[in-house]
């Protein structure tokens, strides 16, 4: 199984959560998240006044899948997600060893 943790645009998730479902993700988690890396932040207006911050809004999804998901799930978050500009995010996956579902005991693709 892998974990697979996308950083998205906000107004990237409706677009990514569709074609997570139209490829047969049954969950995620969603996080806001707020960070940087080669965007190195942004200028935003409060109150009439601008400043610059230097953590963006993201939405940090995770998701766990069957080994046999995994490359379907990563292109589906890419093309749903990707804008062409900078900052469109970041996917990361990692090995997952074991699940385990609370309710009934079920384990690893069972489980998810």
């Amino acid at each position: 199984m892998k974990l697979i943790t996308a950083i998205i645009k906000p107004y990237k998730f409706d677009p990514v959560r569709d074609a997570l479902t139209a490829i047969g993700v049954d969950g995620m988690t969603v996080t806001e998240v707020k960070g940087f890396g080669r965007q190195k932040g942004h200028t935003e207006i409060y109150r009439g006044a601008e400043y610059t911050t230097n953590l963006v809004p993201k939405l940090r999804l995770d998701v766990v899948v069957a080994d046999s998901m995994a490359e379907r799930t990563i292109e589906a978050i890419q093309q749903a997600g990707q804008t062409g500009t900078i900052g469109d995010g970041k996917i990361f996956v990692t090995e997952v060893s074991e699940a385990v579902r609370i309710r009934t005991g079920e384990r690893n693709e069972m489980a998810l």
